[in-house]
């Protein structure tokens, strides 16, 4: 392989190793495999321009049309003429699915799920950033600026991560771009001259790994080892490291695969791993709270509101966050007639529950929480700032348990004009199906409030539906149509078709996201567990502001208000709950009381329950998965070091060189003395030329060097001494040499930069000696196997030292 060809597949694994960055945010991987079949077609390209060879320019013009025909392959093949040219509609469909993209990635936390828009924008990132090393590094052959590109890819990463393992992918990303560097400065070496040694090697040679002489070979597929070692290590610790999520270090996965056990609510759209959570096997517990409310089944735990429905899905708005206030403001539209109880309550999640949004009963007056929180007013929610989340939180709440009468709701004005527009919005594509069925199965109330009541009453008893929580979880327009023609669901579907059906009826509606009230346990308190998370729509009414209802059957209860002749609640107890675990829980119901009827015969209901609030189940990371990571982790911290390694060590075997009695003992140690002075040369950039005599290459060293006099003379004195043992008849061995090469290795020291003084400890360039000896080694066995001949194109150029 030629040293260009080396450099190409050294940048295609760079790429690939930055772009293990981004394993951690979305869920699952396969789509690496994609980027990484597609950046090897791209590199493949490229390497037949520069072979043929086309101009530089037209050589990056070919790849950028490759690239842009291998994404219309991969994401709008229906679209393209031919299955594979990019027409205005292949190109539309890709700007689409960028712009929604980007808007997953505002709406999704981390693991992200691999939606189409995701994923174009990761392989085409990926795509962009190979090209450009690709580029910079084989094209216009420099290496260092290719650095840019992997950065600003492991950037991204580490911008929207949050924490977690991002060290491991740096040192993974820049493992890649050292070996970018190193195959560049391997591909330059081949132009130099030969390294000068004055003697003819003799069998053992010196010490040290030197390699002196004439007529070495060149290194058998040195290119080819690399290139392999770089391409395992892209492909395979990728394949190894992408349980380092944080769905397995914090037990926030969507439930299924990784880390066992289930998983938690952990997206900024929680419907993500919603379904999942109602599928887990085992109802782990994530959160545990006590209060002193009297109607402890209207204690419904609220994450965050969607209201925005675009006719693909529902979504929260983007708003703007502020500081916490110590009181917060009273909720919009309730007014003073309305009576409300302040409760106050006490919450603590699990150290396996990770969520940005802190839950929240509503609406919340006062909230004590530790950490970096903000506030968004309109949702009345807070949200964690800095990397903040809901991680083994402890936090009080005061909030108010809003009781308003029938009447009350039956006489609401109408809503202002600014809500009314916003939350009564539905989109062109919503099946005409939902306002005819609205307007059915409202056909005879005479407000809005016994128009909810009826929608409310059509879904959760009179209409026939069916809760089933394999359902597939759509929630555009085209799922809506679907749920009311087959009538089966879960929440998710439930409360998105009540809210739009609202909509329709001009009643300002949207969904909320959280957790039913949970389980009384034996001790008082109240365990939330993964099957605890709900969806549950939200009507405004002028006068008592949001108004939760409940459409699902077999889940959570439906309010007091909107039960036939129901009386007003019961005030809760004004007493704030101790902060400690002897606050109780006055009249909580018990398991088989508060438990659906259908969810009895499943035998869901708890009727046993252990002692005390129950803590996470998680068995954490296996002693194996930390076993695994850690040695992978000293691989990778050992790699980068090898070079120093071996310097360090190449010098002291050729400074202890014993002078030995006879007169090859004396050459030999000369000789390795004035090597390592080349050497340390070489490492501080003064380039060896062999062509020079002793005496003319240490003038030469002193001069690009700027070496004072003690260096200077120190340099003459071994080429002095080297000229002696090559021609003179009877070679003598000099005296001093290794302080001599102390001498001059301080010289060079003090006249180098800072930054050229830690190249030559860390990534000194004479180390490329090690791979010119491996790779003589090999071929003097394979002369002596009596191997073919080596090709001319494999041998090492006649005025290259080995």
């Amino acid at each position: 392989m030629s040293g260009r060809g080396r450099l190409a597949l050294c940048a295609y694994a760079a790429t690939l190793m930055a772009a293990c960055s981004m394993l951690p945010l979305v869920d699952p991987v396969s789509w690496m495999g994609q980027a990484a079949f597609l950046l090897a077609v791209q590199c493949g390209v490229g390497a037949l321009g520069r072979q043929v060879p086309l101009p530089r320019l037209l050589t990056v013009a070919a790849q950028m049309l490759v690239t842009l025909m291998l994404l219309t392959v991969a994401f709008a093949r229906e679209q393209a003429p031919a299955g594979f040219l990019p027409g205005p509609q292949a190109v539309r469909l890709l700007a689409d699915l960028l712009s929604a993209g980007a808007d997953d990635v505002g709406r999704y936390a981390i693991p992200a799920p691999a939606t189409a828009g995701i994923r174009l924008m990761l392989v085409g990132g990926v795509l962009l950033v190979g090209l450009a090393v690709d580029v910079l590094a084989v094209t216009f052959r420099s290496a260092a600026p290719a650095g840019l590109p992997l950065l600003a890819l492991y950037s991204v990463a580490a911008g929207l991560s949050d924490g977690g393992a991002d060290w491991l992918w740096f040192l993974l990303a820049a493992c890649g771009y050292l070996l970018l560097l190193l195959a560049e400065g391997r591909e330059r070496l081949s132009q130099w001259g030969r390294v000068f040694a004055g003697a003819t090697r003799s069998r053992s040679g010196p010490a040290g790994g030197d390699l002196s002489g004439g007529g070495a070979l060149a290194p058998v597929r040195t290119g080819r080892r690399i290139g392999a070692l770089a391409l395992g290590v892209a492909l395979v610790v990728p394949a190894a490291l992408p349980a380092l999520d944080s769905g397995l270090l914090a037990g926030s996965g969507a439930g299924h695969g990784r880390g066992g056990g289930g998983g938690t609510i952990s997206a900024v759209n929680p419907l993500v791993s919603l379904q999942n959570n109602l599928n887990q096997p085992e109802n782990r517990q994530v959160m545990s709270y006590r209060t002193n409310s009297n109607s402890p089944q209207d204690f419904y735990l609220r994450i965050l509101a969607l209201d925005q429905f675009n006719g693909n899905e529902w979504r929260a708005s983007t708003r703007r966050l502020k500081d916490v206030p110590k009181r917060l403001p009273s909720p919009g539209g309730l007014s003073p007639e309305v009576a409300v109880t302040e409760i106050s309550s006490n919450i603590s999640a699990s150290p396996s529950y990770r969520q940005t949004y802190l839950p929240l009963p509503y609406p919340a007056t006062e909230v004590r929480v530790g950490g970096h929180w903000r506030y968004e007013s309109e949702g009345r929610t807070l949200v964690g700032d800095d990397g903040e989340t809901t991680k083994g939180a402890q936090y009080e709440v005061s909030s108010l348990l809003v009781q308003p009468t029938s009447n009350q709701l039956a006489d609401a004005r109408p809503a202002p004009a600014a809500l009314q527009r916003e939350y009564t919005k539905v989109p062109d594509s919503l099946p005409k199906v939902v306002k005819e069925t609205a307007d059915e199965v409202t056909r005879g109330a005479r407000n809005a409030y016994e128009q909810a009541v009826k929608l409310q009453d059509y879904f959760a008893s009179d209409g026939g539906f069916t809760y089933d929580t394999s359902v597939n979880s759509g929630t555009g327009s085209a799922a809506i149509g679907r749920f009311l023609k087959d009538k089966e669901g879960f929440c998710v579907h439930f409360s998105f078709t009540m809210a739009a059906m609202a909509r329709t009826l001009g009643i300002p509606a949207r969904v909320a996201i959280g957790f039913t009230p949970g389980t009384a346990q034996s001790d008082g308190a109240m365990s939330v567990g993964l099957r605890d998370a709900h969806a549950w729509p939200e009507l405004y009414f002028e006068g008592i502001g949001w108004t939760r209802f409940e459409p699902t059957p077999t889940r959570g209860t439906a309010p007091s208000y909107t039960l036939p002749d129901a009386p007003s609640g019961d005030p809760a107890d004004p007493a704030r709950p101790e902060t400690g675990a002897s606050a109780a829980v006055p009249a909580a119901p018990s398991a088989s009381d508060s438990c659906p009827p259908q969810l009895r015969k499943q035998g869901e209901c708890g009727s046993t329950v252990a002692s005390g609030a129950v803590g996470p189940t998680d068995s954490g990371t296996s002693t194996g998965t930390v076993l695994g990571v850690v040695l992978l982790a000293l691989l990778v911290l050992l790699l980068p070091s090898l070079p120093m390694l071996w310097r360090i060590r190449a010098r002291a075997r050729r400074l202890s060189f014993s002078a030995g009695r006879t007169p090859g003992d004396a050459v030999s140690r000369t000789l390795a003395a004035w090597r390592e002075i080349t050497d340390t040369a070489w490492d501080h950039g003064i380039v060896p030329d062999e062509s020079l005599t002793p005496r003319k290459a240490a003038a030469r060293i002193v001069r690009l060097g700027q070496l004072g006099t003690d260096g200077a003379e120190a340099v003459h004195r071994v080429a002095g001494a080297v000229e002696q043992v090559l021609y003179a008849p009877e070679p003598r061995p000099g005296a001093g040499l290794s302080e001599d090469v102390q001498a001059v290795r301080a010289a060079l020291r003090a006249s180098a930069g800072r930054s050229d003084r830690l190249r030559a400890v860390v990534a000194p360039r004479s180390a490329v000696r090690v791979v010119w000896a491996a790779s003589d080694r090999r071929a003097a066995l394979a002369s002596r196997r009596r191997m073919p001949r080596r090709p001319t194109w494999l041998r090492r150029p006649s005025h290259q030292e080995g």
